[in-house]
């Protein structure tokens, strides 16, 4: 992946949520399956198992796992 790893202390609690959101959301999941998701995304971030990266060239976020 090309880009910037975004550190989550930099990211603010909105902006963050809003990022999960689209993320899981965009392989089409049902709204009422999107908060179990984000919880999920949410914790795989806190625990250093995922990492928002931005792509400057696309204006995109991106989360990825961390292997």
């Amino acid at each position: 992946m090309t880009g910037t790893r975004s550190p989550l202390d930099r990211i603010s609690p909105e902006a963050l949520r809003a990022i999960i959101e689209e993320f899981v959301t965009r392989d089409g999941t049902e709204l009422s399956e999107a908060e179990v998701k984000v919880q999920q995304v949410s914790a795989q971030l806190a625990s250093g198992r995922a990492e928002i990266w931005f792509d400057p060239t696309s204006g995109t976020c991106n989360i990825l796992a961390v292997t």
